[in-house]
Order: C-alpha cells, then structure tokens, then sequence
C-alpha cells in the first residue's frame, strides 16, 4: 500500500478518474489533492467529497500570493473548515521565480498558518530557495499546527532542523534523478518516523520516467528508491510512509491501515 502526499490531480491530463484507477491497480490507495488557487482548491475540495481515499488541500501557491487578498482567503478559510479537507497549502515562500513580491509572499505564509492552526488543518509547504526564511516564519508562528515540507528540497541540515522540531518531509520524484546528490544525502538521514512520499503530478516523474507526465501511480518507484536507501522492500516503505501520512493529516484509521 503506498500513499500520495501532494498531487494535482486537478490538472490530470486524462482526467481524475482514469487517474485514480490507475493510482488503485498500483497500490496507491491514499492521495491528497492539493490546490494551488482558489479554483483549484475548490475543485480539489470536490474531487475529495466524491472520491473514496482522496483528500483535499486548500490554499494559494506563493507564485500567487499576489491573489491572496483577504476575500480569497475567507474563502479559502471556509474550505478549510470542510470534512474533506485535511490540509491547507501550499503555501510558504518561493525565491526562485518570484512571481510575486517577497513581502506578499510572507504575509500569505503567515495567513495559510494560521488558518492551519485555527481548523487543526496540517500545513503544506512549499520551499523553493528558501530555507531559512520558511524556518523562520515557523519559528515565528508558533505554536504550528502539524508541519509537512513538501517536495522536499533541502538538504542534511535542514533534515536536522526538521527532524527537532517535528516536521514531516515529503519525497518526490526529483529524489531520484542522478544529479540529486544532496537531496539523496537528505533523504537518507531523514528519519523514517518523519518521512512521506509524493508525486507533485503532474510535475516530477521518478527515474526511468524523468520527462513525462507524472501521476500518481508512480509514487510506488519513488517508495522503492526511499526504500534502497532506508534498507527495506518497496512495500515496506509504503506500508511506513503510509503508516506517517495517517499521523501527518490526522487521517482516519481505516482496517487496512491497522
């Protein structure tokens, strides 16, 4: 049984269903689809309403903070509060393309924390270049609600960072191109009670499937390269990210979980 963390599958190119079937016949029981806008997180909070073993996420990309004005945020506050919905993001600070100014970036940030802390919702984050500023709004904010770095981008220092403070990393498939040596030397430190896995599909194939579009069925190949690495089978990674993923949203416990 393996799980998805972050997938879009808002943007699936043959649709949801086809996708999540696929996802099925893989072993991938578990996924959270997370939106990026107000649209998408709306349709994500949809998707998950009707589909068995999807989740929502809702929140506006730091590319974007520019449309997190305090409109679109009350309404992303209230698919905060919906059944489906187990997190909010992402959300956090971008440094590589900026598409929006750096200080309506943090004032965005710091919104989406607090609309995780208020709904006991788990926070998405998204870390592009920007490792100690995201660390330092989190200090900042305390006390967080539970805290997931995804895409994990960083590398053995900030796995320790992480790792004191209780924050989950999630593994994409950019973990296993061959020229991802620090974030390999990340990977392998992290602590197993702390790590998850994602696709961030479309985006991210695994190796052999670098290039191509992404889906959610692939997160069994980025389990089993974790897996390589921590000593153990690819279903023994995905029965321990899976086992993390029910702790880091607060999943209900279902019988194949137990």
């Amino acid at each position: 049984m393996f799980t998805d963390t972050h997938c879009h599958l808002t943007m699936a190119p043959d649709g949801v269903e086809a996708t999540v079937a696929r996802a099925r016949e893989a072993g991938v029981h578990t996924m959270v689809c997370v939106g990026t806008d107000l649209a998408s997180s709306a349709e994500c909070v949809r998707i998950a309403a009707i589909t068995p073993g999807v989740w929502a996420s809702v929140g506006i990309h730091p590319n974007d903070a520019i449309e997190a004005t305090d409109a679109v945020l009350e309404r992303i506050e209230e698919l905060a509060s919906r059944s489906s919905v187990v997190a909010v993001g992402e959300t956090g600070l971008d440094w590589f393309r900026e598409g929006a100014p750096r200080v309506r970036q943090e004032e965005s940030f710091r919104a989406h924390i607090r609309i995780a802390r208020d709904h006991d919702r788990t926070l998405v984050i998204h870390d592009r270049e920007a490792h100690d500023d995201i660390v330092r709004v989190l200090q900042d904010e305390k006390p967080l609600p539970r805290v997931i770095f995804h895409c994990f981008s960083g590398g053995p220092d900030l796995v320790e960072t992480c790792a004191a403070e209780g924050w989950f990393m999630s593994f994409a498939g950019n973990v296993t191109f061959k020229n991802a040596k620090d974030l390999q030397a990340a990977a392998a430190v992290a602590p197993t009670d702390l790590l998850l896995t994602e696709t961030d599909s479309p985006f991210l194939s695994p190796h052999p499937h670098r290039g191509k579009t992404n889906e959610p069925a692939r997160v069994a190949v980025t389990a089993a390269f974790l897996g390589q690495m921590h000593g153990c089978t690819p279903e023994e990674m995905g029965a321990l990210t899976s086992a993390n993923a029910v702790r880091a949203f607060a999943l209900p416990v279902t019988a194949s979980d137990s």
